[in-house]
């Protein structure tokens, strides 16, 4: 019993510690390609802090590749130091064996993250989609595009993997914005959403629209 509180103080420390600046890091989970992106949410609005793919070898079994996910992980997460880490929720999958494997990532993901004593939350991606485009079916290429949209960047990050955990870590952001319980079901007019992605989508509109910027 001992341990376990000490354990839990170390976790509430560790909380209290990075509560000054906020930085959010998205996580899009597999076994072979995990997806990370990390945002720090600054006074003017969220700033690129981290993004990339964590690729293991293709060859390699599953458990030797969840035991070296784990160890890149664990070393991400001790760079980062996130506040919060939003993670891509189980989804429904034709293919069975497909989703147990991604099953397994999630659960490698979820147990790294909850070792480092960062809130966690899960989304799913029709969730993170809609936060950021108002609808839930937007296709990789447009969510990437919202993402250098959003961040400011002159050129959007690769690969997909990492732009799809980037749009996690800003869906979060943007809820925020909007209140922790902002509903999420439905079709979303464009005066639901926030401001920046509303100038953002119309923009789009007005030149070459979303998802064609290369």
């Amino acid at each position: 019993m001992k341990e376990e509180g000490t354990s839990e103080h170390r976790l509430h420390a560790a909380r209290e510690a990075r509560a000054v600046v906020p930085i959010v890091l998205g996580i899009d989970p597999g076994t072979r390609v995990v997806g990370y992106g990390a945002v720090v949410v600054a006074a003017k609005g969220p700033k690129l802090l981290a993004c990339g793919a964590l690729r293991a070898e293709r060859d390699d079994d599953v458990p030797v590749r969840l035991a070296w996910l784990r160890g890149e992980l664990d070393r991400l997460l001790a760079k980062v130091k996130p506040t919060v880490v939003v993670v891509e929720a189980a989804f429904a999958a034709r293919n069975v064996q497909s989703a147990l494997r991604i099953g397994e990532g999630r659960g490698v993901v979820l147990a790294c993250a909850a070792a480092t004593g960062a809130k966690i939350v899960q989304y799913p991606p029709a969730v993170a989609k809609k936060a950021l485009l108002g609808h839930g079916a937007a296709d990789k290429t447009q969510v990437a595009w919202m993402v250098g949209e959003l961040l400011g960047l002159a050129k959007i990050p690769e690969p997909l993997d990492a732009t799809d955990a980037l749009a996690l870590a800003l869906a979060w952001v943007q809820r925020g914005e909007q209140g922790a319980r902002s509903r999420v079901g439905g079709r979303a007019g464009r005066e639901e959403l926030p401001e920046a992605i509303r100038v953002a989508l119309e923009g789009a509109r007005r030149t070459r629209g979303v998802g064609r910027r290369g």
